[in-house]
């Protein structure tokens, strides 16, 4: 008994003295502050290494490196030490011994590491991992998944599992740090209603949190890309979380975020201000090709005039440093910022040779897209991306990658159009979207009109391929029985072929699945009628009522659009009063959820339908709103700029005719006087032939002038006076309304255009209407821009004669006497 004794307090002496040795080691490991300390310590003691000094030893050589900036870092000669293989070998023996955090942190360190060579490892932890899968904490869950991410096991029966687990203990996840990194690992197999669930969750953990590292927002954002959704809720958090992590975002995390939102079709101008002055002030600091790269990307489209110069001289200099990815982000960018600056896309050019056997098939479309929008000279580069792409062509057995390929040919200049082609084409439209029969159609309508086809029948096969094509896109609009799936379609479909050919069909269909607009969909289905220019009655209403029922569930951003659909076609619905009341009662409670240029294009859009609610109209016109919304447009893209400049005035007119009593000053003459002079040209011979039947009918070309800008910058196309029954002259009369741009400036036009005539006169405007003045169906529907225009040359004295184009180029008007009589008729309204 004695002598048990004596061996088991000999026995634990041993194991006391080894475990504060394993302690004493385990806190060497963790107090090291170089790799080289790490390596030391697994050399001279290898025999005492245990399942967890191996794991920790790994961790510590992931975490010694994570403290370097990216371009410091030394992962190869980490990979490449002898002891580093010691600890991969022990790691492989020990795995079952090990726990399960340590499994997972050990995996995850390895995948940080790069380290390709040791498969068999990684191999044996997802396996010893898997195994453990059901009793795994969520945090070491999470990590787990986030491994099968990086590893790109997106489709793997693992990740079907976590996703499983995660739809179990969904409720019980309350750390969005954990939910973000599990999104995004699982976010390729979950169905839609999971995916709802998780987007609800991780919008009440980002409300409830105080602090959210930018980090976990810029991985929801990432989810929504993977799930190819534009949830505005989850975007405006997240956009709120970067714009208040500011000072710690670095160009790589802007540069991802700028992917994102362009990916997502979300717009900040919030936040590039702040990009845009946190990259000025480091510009400096980007001089490697991959963060100078990122820098062009995120600042170039945003910089003034100066920065725009220093980056294109710098991307000159470092044009031969970039990568094959980096010259399509550069070309990407230069295309967005309209920039054609002759010597840097040379120099990409020239690059680009050595680099186009590394691109795969839709990056070469993409790079011939920016090529030819940029006007590239290179006709060899040209040859040579057109022998890649019918390469690519003959070989492929996807859809969408064969429309994209026969899309992007149609591009290139003086291309010779092979059989091949029309056969490939021929062979995949069957199986074609919506979207791949419009590419295809673009093409062969564009080659035809060229005539680029060379060979024998080659007319006789391209009109037999365009048959067959548009049979295919009438049985795929037959077919469709879910207006959800075919408004996926619709966003991509357009030009000349759709509006032939598909357009009334595809509305006819919209209109048999009528009872499937919801209030989920009702943006999407506005989308394509306002790009569509009908008037649909039927959908209108319906659009109208579901918005009014759930107007609640409806997005701020997204209400605009639907206002628009109803203010651009001019179309009342029903019930309009209650529409548009509903509409504005949710936006005026909801107002600081839009940035300051969306406000202005809505109070343009309310105001063209008559509405003008007091508190938007004041909110717009106040100098500090007006100060912020200057800042705005110098970081918004051409177009948007454009468009918001146009619509403040727009708006700003509307104010000062339709409400008077906002005493809103008009501010906008210099900018009506920049755009009347800078568009002032020709007239065309349509006017000018409606000139000279006025010249005959009025007596003489003093009673009438052309392109006249009125009080508050309306250009008519013709102005004369009527004092009763007879015209009277400029000349005599000495009135003194403006003319080809001569603007006078006077506080009250309207008063003042009334003392210039003589008693009895009239003003009188005479508008000649083409085609885009009116709806495309066959009711010919005024379109709302015209009908405010005519209302407010009405409240500014004007007698106003709209010719419509159908009605001045019918048969009934098809000679010169008629047009006369037709012109004395709307004059002076007698036969």
């Amino acid at each position: 008994m004695l002598c048990l004794r004596q061996v088991c307090l000999l026995t634990l002496r041993r194991y006391q003295a080894r475990a504060l040795c394993s302690d004493l080691l385990l806190s060497q490991i963790n107090g090291c502050t170089h790799e080289d300390e790490v390596f030391n310590l697994v050399g001279r003691n290898k025999a005492r290494l245990s399942e967890k000094h191996v794991g920790i030893a790994l961790n510590m050589l992931w975490q010694l490196q994570k403290k370097r900036p990216f371009l410091s870092r030394t992962s190869d000669y980490v990979r490449n030490h002898s002891q580093f293989l010691t600890l991969c070998v022990l790691a492989e023996n020990k795995v079952e011994l090990m726990e399960d955090e340590v499994i997972v942190d050990t995996l995850y360190s390895i995948l940080r590491l790069n380290v390709e060579d040791h498969i068999s490892l990684t191999k044996v932890l997802v396996t010893e991992a898997w195994k453990r899968l059901e009793r795994l904490s969520l945090p070491c869950l999470s990590k787990f998944a986030l491994c099968l991410h990086k590893e790109h096991r997106h489709f793997s029966p693992i990740i079907g599992q976590v996703a499983h687990i995660v739809d179990m203990k969904l409720d019980s996840i309350q750390d969005i740090r954990i939910l973000s990194v599990l999104m995004i690992s699982i976010s390729e197999v979950i169905t839609e209603s999971f995916r709802d669930r998780l987007l609800h969750k991780a919008e009440q953990l980002l409300e409830e949190e105080h602090e959210v590292h930018f980090n976990y927002a810029r991985r929801i954002l990432q989810f929504l890309q993977n799930v190819k959704l534009r949830y505005h809720p989850v975007l405006e958090k997240c956009n709120r979380i970067f714009l208040k992590s500011a000072s710690h975002l670095d160009i790589h995390s802007i540069s991802h975020i700028f992917g994102l939102y362009e990916q997502l079709g979300f717009g900040s101008a919030e936040f590039c201000l702040v990009a845009k002055q946190l990259l000025s002030e480091a510009i400096d600091d980007y001089y490697d090709p991959e963060t100078f790269a990122k820098l062009f990307f995120c600042l170039g489209p945003l910089a003034g005039s100066k920065v725009r110069e220093r980056l294109l001289i710098t991307a000159v200099n470092m044009a031969e440093e970039f990568s094959s990815h980096q010259i399509l982000m550069i070309l990407k960018t230069m295309q967005k910022m309209k920039c054609r600056n002759s010597h840097l896309l040379k120099k990409m050019a020239s690059v680009l040779h050595r680099h186009l056997d590394s691109y795969h098939v839709l990056q070469l479309v993409k790079l011939t897209q920016y090529l030819v929008a940029l006007h590239c000279q290179d006709l060899e580069l040209f040859a040579k991306l057109k022998m890649l792409l019918l390469g690519y062509l003959k070989s492929s057995v996807i859809p969408a990658d064969t429309a994209a390929v026969i899309r992007v040919l149609a591009m290139l200049p003086s291309f010779q159009v092979e059989e091949m082609i029309i056969n490939k084409a021929a062979a995949v439209l069957p199986q074609c979207r919506l979207h791949h029969l419009n590419c295809i159609a673009t093409a062969l309508v564009k080659w035809n009109h060229h005539g680029q086809f060379h060979w024998q029948n080659s007319s006789e096969l391209c009109a037999k391929l365009l048959q067959n094509l548009n049979d295919c896109a009438f049985q795929r609009l037959q077919k469709a029985n879910n207006l959800n799936l075919l408004l996926e379609e619709l966003p991509y479909v357009n030009g000349e072929w759709f509006e032939e050919v598909l357009n009334e069909e595809t509305l006819a269909m919209c209109q048999h699945l009528i009872d499937q607009i919801t209030w989920a969909n009702v943006l999407p289905l506005s989308f394509f009628l306002i790009k569509s220019e009908r008037r649909c009655p039927a959908l209108f209403d319906r659009i109208a009522s579901v918005t009014v029922e759930n107007i609640d569930k409806i997005l701020t951003s997204e209400i605009y659009f639907i206002l628009f659909l109803f203010s651009a076609l001019n179309y009342d619905p029903p019930d309009n009063e209650e529409f548009f009341k509903s509409c504005i009662q949710h936006l005026t409670s909801n107002l600081s959820h839009l940035e300051n240029y969306h406000l202005v294009l809505l109070g343009h859009v309310l105001a063209m339908a008559g509405y003008f609610p007091p508190v938007l109209v004041t909110t717009i016109f106040n100098i500090s709103f007006l100060s912020k919304l200057d800042a705005q447009l110098k970081v918004l893209p051409d177009k948007v700029k454009q468009r918001v400049h146009s619509s403040l005035m727009k708006l700003n007119r509307a104010v000062c005719l339709e409400c008077p009593e906002f005493h809103i000053p008009w501010f906008h003459e210099p900018y009506c006087q920049r755009v009347f002079h800078n568009s002032m040209s020709q007239i065309n011979p349509q006017r000018q032939h409606i000139h000279r039947m006025l010249t005959e009918i009025l007596g003489g070309s003093h009673y009438s002038r052309v392109s006249v800008l009125t009080p508050y910058c309306y250009e008519i196309d013709f102005e004369c006076v009527l004092d009763v029954k007879k015209p009277l002259s400029y000349v005599a009369q000495n009135i003194a309304w403006v003319v080809w741009g001569e603007i006078p400036l006077r506080r009250d036009f309207k008063d003042e255009g009334r003392k210039a005539l003589p008693p009895g006169a009239q003003r009188i405007a005479l508008e000649f209407l083409d085609s885009k003045a009116f709806s495309k169906d066959y009711s010919r529907h005024l379109k709302g821009e015209p009908a405010v225009k005519k209302r407010h040359l009405e409240m500014l004295g004007y007698r106003v004669i709209q010719i419509p184009h159908f009605e001045w180029n019918s048969m009934v008007l098809s000679t010169k006497s008629e047009q006369l009589e037709y012109l004395r008729q709307q004059l002076y309204g007698i036969q």
